[in-house]
């Protein structure tokens, strides 16, 4: 007896070891063909979720146009109007995805913001100080401003030291030429029109 159960055992044990879970399959390949009730040997395979035009239909069967612009005949069966399911599941992963990358974008500029105020009061709490400090300081930047302006005016109607040497030099070279031109020119006088150096 002993021995009968643990035979039993020992063959029920692999059979629920074994056990797996497994799924019916949603993709669908279907056979796109030349010929109109679909006799000959399919060109191209359509999966699940390509869009056709539908051209025109008979029974049992349309004839549709390919996005790239290839017709042919299907069985009008597996065509239908609403996205398939698969299709519709992977555009709203995709979204999925958008909405989580901006979550995080928006978590991170959330933290920025954050860590931005923080350091914006402890500056601002700095700054500002005590009242006195800041008459003292609006004092002394008043006299600052005022001596400044004595500068400013004494300087006022002064030239500076580089704009007079540019000036001289530019003098200087013009008067330069127009010595020469004039002695060119006098030359020419006495001698009839001809240079004479």
């Amino acid at each position: 007896m002993l021995k009968r159960l643990f035979l039993a055992v020992a063959l029920v044990l692999p059979a629920v070891a074994s056990a797996e879970t497994a799924y019916v399959t949603d993709v669908l390949r279907l056979g796109i063909h030349a010929a109109a009730d679909t006799s000959d040997r399919a060109f191209d395979n359509l999966v699940s979720g390509t869009a056709v035009e539908v051209l025109e239909r008979n029974t049992g069967y349309a004839r549709v146009k390919l996005a790239d612009g290839r017709e042919g005949w299907v069985r009008s069966t597996y065509l239908v109007t609403t996205v398939p399911a698969a299709a519709r599941i992977a555009e709203l992963e995709a979204q999925v995805a958008g909405l989580e990358t901006a979550a995080a974008a928006a978590k991170a500029a959330q933290l920025a913001a954050e860590q931005e105020l923080g350091r914006m009061t402890t500056q601002f709490q700095a700054e500002t100080g005590s009242t006195a400090t800041i008459e003292e300081t609006l004092e002394r930047l008043t006299a600052e401003n005022r001596a400044y302006e004595e500068r400013f005016e004494s300087y006022r109607h002064a030239l500076p030291l580089p704009w007079v040497v540019v000036a001289g030099v530019v003098a200087l070279v013009a008067g330069f030429l127009a010595g020469l031109w004039w002695l060119d020119a006098l030359i020419r006088r006495r001698h009839g029109g001809f240079r004479v150096y």
